[in-house]
């Protein structure tokens, strides 16, 4: 039979053991409640899925439009020298413009004439060779053209010959007469090209003109903001030039205008002075013819 007194501490031991594992079982559980405790209060942070409002196209899609075929207005120009303008410098495009218009419609009007004149030649040319008598071909003859007016006015001084006759030679008064009316030929066919040379002569002077106004006042504008970048600069600048190429583009056409009709009336007028060579022979023919039949001069 084992002794009382050696199962006591074993007793002890084992009873101390189970208390302790109790215990620890105890804490455990306990440490797992708190934990999901503390699980379920915390919130959650997986990622949550939140619908998208739907979209509208006219409030969030942008539009799309087709690119603009047209070009920007050019902040300068002539509109802008017309409209940022003082006074002075409308009128001075205004004598411009007016000077050009003058010049091309002189340059059109002489050149109907002087084709018209050409074409008169021909025809009295022909009416001198083919009629049978002076009047006969100065009836043939345009009312209004060069070439009747020195037709009837050279049968006019052959009239008038009686009453110099004693101190001018028929031959010497013809010349004269025919020479006088060439003149008035050649004078009336000149008429418009001074427009042309004074066009020529001074357009570029009064472009020039403008360009000066245009830059002191610009200078001035310049001045007066306190700016003087080149953006602020080219623009007024660039506007008042404009004056002087638009004062050569008006009188370069003239001086080519007046040269060339220059031209074409030397030729028209060698043309007058072949029918006036032509008419003094036919009228000393026909006074010699008279004369040599009545001994009076004759009656044209």
């Amino acid at each position: 039979m084992p002794d009382p007194d050696r199962r006591t501490p074993a007793r002890l031991l084992a009873l101390t053991l189970a208390f302790g594992l109790l215990g620890a079982a105890c804490g455990l559980s306990h440490a797992q409640a708190a934990a999901e405790r503390s699980s379920a209060s915390a919130p959650s942070s997986a990622p949550v899925a939140i619908a998208a409002p739907a979209l509208t196209p006219s409030r969030d899609l942008p539009l799309i439009r087709p690119p603009s075929t047209e070009s920007p207005a050019a902040p300068y120009g002539l509109q802008a020298v017309w409209e940022q303008g003082d006074p002075v410098a409308r009128a001075t495009l205004l004598i411009l413009l007016i000077m050009s218009m003058a010049s091309w419609y002189v340059l059109v009007r002489k050149l109907i004439e002087q084709a018209r004149m050409r074409r008169l030649a021909r025809s009295a040319t022909a009416s001198l060779t083919d009629a049978k008598s002076l009047r006969e071909a100065a009836n043939l003859l345009q009312p209004g053209s060069p070439f009747r007016f020195i037709a009837e006015s050279s049968m006019a001084s052959l009239q008038q010959h009686d009453t110099v006759a004693a101190q001018v030679d028929l031959n010497m008064w013809l010349t004269q007469n025919i020479e006088r009316s060439v003149a008035t030929v050649q004078s009336r066919s000149q008429d418009g090209l001074a427009v042309l040379a004074t066009v020529g002569a001074t357009a570029p002077f009064v472009g020039l003109f403008g360009t000066v106004w245009g830059i002191y006042h610009a200078l001035v504008k310049i001045g007066a903001s306190g700016q003087a970048s080149i953006d602020r600069v080219a623009g007024p600048v660039g506007e008042a030039l404009i004056m002087t190429a638009i004062g050569l583009a008006v009188a370069v056409p003239a001086v080519l205008a007046y040269n060339w009709l220059v031209r074409r009336n030397r030729l028209a007028m060698e043309d007058v002075r072949g029918f006036g060579s032509d008419l003094h022979t036919r009228l000393l023919a026909a006074a010699s013819a008279r004369v040599g039949e009545t001994g009076k001069p004759p009656k044209a």
